[in-house]
């Protein structure tokens, strides 16, 4: 890490670090470029969507090669939050700005652990268990209506790693692959009547903003759209999410860009489902739809620089995601058609070759008339599919 200069920051541009080549790095280059605060990538493998910074190649899992790739940068962060934890501390122990630091990342990286914590803090969730063997599994689904959610604690995300079960014997491969003393995160199944998702920001020193809560929308377990804020959001529900939003956010001690996913049930209650320490899907709409979008706002938030306005530019704002793509071709060749046909439409695409289900690119729109920006928005994302 460099400490050349006042206050141990260089005299020579910012740099920050990110680990993960994907299209959430790919997307903190240009308000990074705007600020004037180099971006260098530590990429999986090449080609991948970030290549537009400059790109190193090597295995995150690698405490030695992240030392090398961090010793030239102001702070590290990250396109996703798979990074193990010794490489984690091992960075921290050398002197590294880690944002989001290892205890915070913990929760992030674990299931059970966040649920633990987030009982311990006395936020609201699904009734859960971690569940080691077919008979405590059993014994939960009968406590909880005859169904469940089961989850692995590690590695999951966009629906991977998530089964809804009525018996044990519905998750017997995972049962089976348990390590001894590992535990699956078993969940009521809860009759939310919504999803929503609530996004802070916080700086190092403790400095907060939030954003307005969303409705996300999902298909197969992905995301598909974000609309800001959520319809009939205002007044209890807003401020009960932001509250929520920053309670995790201090709690965990969060750095960057925090994620949470609620569920909403028929009585009104919201119980936090999954955590983001990262920009986040729910969040892309803040692009063209935000004063200070949430790759700028992550920026800010891990080198500790003053936080951006979260306020809407319209009084709406919805995103879309392009999934999949055509089946032939590129995107760029639907790109002149659907620009044409949707001047209001922003669309963002990820470099990614088209594949079935894949997130490869997504459209905002942002105006005053909610039904006409989420027409205009699927729309235009049309385009891009077959």
């Amino acid at each position: 890490m460099r400490q050349d200069g006042v206050d141990g920051r260089s005299s020579m541009a910012l740099q920050i670090g990110i680990v993960g080549g994907g299209q959430l790095a790919r997307m903190m280059i240009a308000p990074a470029v705007e600020m004037g605060i180099d971006v260098r990538v530590l990429a999986e493998q090449s080609g991948m969507s970030a290549g537009l910074a400059a790109t190193a190649v090597g295995d995150y899992r690698d405490l030695d090669t992240v030392l090398a790739f961090a010793k030239d940068v102001d702070v590290i962060t990250f396109d996703h939050e798979h990074v193990p934890q010794d490489v984690l501390r091992g960075l921290v122990d050398a002197g590294v700005a880690v944002h989001p630091g290892p205890d915070a990342l913990a929760y992030a990286q674990d299931k059970i652990d966040m649920r633990t914590k987030l009982a311990e803090l006395g936020l609201p969730q699904p009734e859960w268990a971690a569940v080691t063997d077919a008979a405590s599994l059993d014994a939960f689904i009968a406590e909880h209506g005859g169904r469940a959610v089961v989850k692995t604690p590690r590695g999951g995300y966009d629906g991977k790693g998530v089964r809804v079960v009525s018996s044990a014997a519905d998750v017997a491969d995972w049962m089976d692959g348990l390590e001894p003393g590992a535990a699956l995160l078993a969940e009521e199944l809860v009759p939310f009547t919504r999803e929503l998702a609530q996004q802070v920001a916080r700086r190092p020193s403790g400095d907060l903003v939030v954003y307005p809560v969303v409705e996300t929308v999902q298909q197969g377990g992905v995301c598909a759209e974000a609309i800001a804020p959520a319809p009939s959001s205002a007044g209890r529900l807003a401020d009960v999410a932001a509250e929520i939003g920053e309670a995790v956010a201090t709690g965990l001690g969060v750095t960057g860009m925090l994620a949470v996913e609620l569920f909403q049930t028929g009585d009104e209650r919201l119980l936090v489902n999954e955590l983001a320490m990262r920009p986040h899907n729910s969040g892309h709409w803040t692009q063209d739809g935000s004063i200070t979008s949430q790759f700028e706002q992550h920026l800010r938030a891990v080198l500790d620089l003053p936080l951006g306005d979260t306020a809407l530019r319209a009084p709406h704002a919805v995103m879309v995601n392009i999934l999949g793509g055509p089946s032939e071709g590129s995107l760029a060749d639907r790109l002149p058609a659907a620009l044409e046909a949707h001047p209001s439409a922003k669309v963002h695409t990820y470099g990614k070759d088209p594949r079935p289900g894949r997130k490869v690119g997504h459209v905002n729109v942002a105006g005053d008339d909610l039904d006409d920006i989420v027409y205009q928005a699927r729309a235009a994302a049309a385009f891009f599919t077959d």
